[in-house]
């Protein structure tokens, strides 16, 4: 008998992930995501020194291949670098999970209201979100192109990305111990994040290279108890994500079980967008 469907499909032995963003929040859960599911892993983000021990971590605990590279996505230079590094560490790349983000050394200048936004901090945010969102995919997705065997894009936004955020939400919220709010900037690099990914989606297909993209809802990390009340009150689940909720939709959207999934943009917000 045929079967219509086989587990097989979701498994990643044998491919070679890069994960930019990688010893962040939620890029270590999908960097141990992919690894437990077979893939080797380029574990890719601001400090190599982290990259490296993580990446250790990652061979001992699940078999695999994987290497720690520092790269400034911003900078045209370090990511054809680490595209090079990757190719000569692990053989080639099939999956890129375009992952990182911009985190502002001048937090009163991030969560500034918007009417007293700096250029500066714009700029600063946007080079990183999306212009290095634009540089990982280029490079990579040149060697895609390249090889001639097809891959799988996924790059990370936000339930902000394709909604806008409630201000109720902020009053007496703290992260950290310090008042915060969804700044502007980030809800418009991540809804060009979506764009990039559609466009992409379609200028690859005839390549057999599919792009998709994950919007996260709010994910708990260090929040105070108003903000998560506040913020659960919205979900129809009831309360914020954990980090490791991210990481099942990685897996369809980067493995065979989604070989006719692109273009998309999936929400994991705990229904959030269905209201």
């Amino acid at each position: 008998m045929d079967r219509q469907f086989d587990s097989a499909w979701f498994s990643l032995k044998g491919k070679t992930a890069v994960v930019t963003g990688g010893t962040g929040l939620l890029g270590k859960p999908f960097c141990k995501g992919l690894a437990e599911f077979g893939a080797n892993v380029a574990v890719v983000d601001l400090d190599e020194q982290l990259c490296t021990s993580f990446a250790q971590e990652l061979q001992e605990a699940y078999g695999i291949k994987a290497v720690g590279i520092g790269c400034d996505v911003a900078v045209p230079q370090m990511v054809s670098a680490m595209v090079e590094k990757t190719v000569a560490a692990l053989g080639r790349i099939d999956i890129l999970h375009n992952n990182a983000a911009g985190q502002s050394s001048d937090p009163d200048a991030f969560f500034a209201p918007f009417e007293d936004y700096t250029l500066a901090q714009w700029r600063n945010i946007m080079s990183v979100n999306i212009d290095g969102m634009f540089l990982v995919a280029q490079a990579v997705g040149k060697q895609m192109v390249h090889r001639g065997a097809g891959g799988s894009i996924i790059q990370t936004s936000s339930i902000y990305g394709a909604m806008a955020p409630d201000q109720r939400i902020y009053e007496g919220s703290l992260y950290n111990g310090r008042p915060i709010n969804t700044p502007a900037v980030y809800s418009v690099s991540k809804a060009g994040v979506i764009g990039l990914t559609r466009y992409l989606a379609t200028y690859w297909a005839d390549k057999g290279i599919r792009v998709n993209c994950i919007s996260p809802g709010g994910v708990e990390s260090g929040q105070n108890a108003q903000f998560q009340t506040r913020y659960s009150a919205r979900i129809p689940l009831g309360r914020m994500a954990h980090p490791n909720e991210m990481v099942g939709t990685l897996i369809y959207l980067a493995s065979d079980a989604s070989s006719y999934v692109t273009g998309q943009n999936f929400l994991v917000d705990g229904g959030l967008s269905a209201w």
